[in-house]
């Protein structure tokens, strides 16, 4: 894999003889549009995990946010909790 190009994975690896279940009217219409079904499929997952991994990134990082966001709001005020169950605690609990 080279650094710096986009590639996720080895594009130079070798192919895998694999046994799949499609459509087959599906691969007709596929057929239509390309000579190398094998090609396309692969570019195809190629795109879609490329896609999956960029949304696991972005919502992995917005979840890193959320957090850094509660545990300023907790640096500073506290948790909100701790007053709402101080009220259910006995007068001289220090919990």
């Amino acid at each position: 894999m080279r650094v710096g190009t986009g590639e996720f994975y080895n594009t130079a690896a070798p192919k895998a003889r694999i046994n799949m279940t499609l459509n087959e009217d599906l691969v007709r219409v596929a057929r239509e549009y390309t000579d190398n079904l094998s090609d396309y499929v692969e570019k195809l997952l190629a795109e879609a995990v490329s896609e999956e991994r960029r949304r696991k990134m972005e919502n992995d990082r917005h979840l890193k946010e959320v957090c850094t966001s509660w545990n300023d709001f907790y640096e500073k005020h506290g948790s909100p909790a701790e007053d709402y169950i101080a009220s259910f605690l006995p007068e001289n609990d220090e919990t």
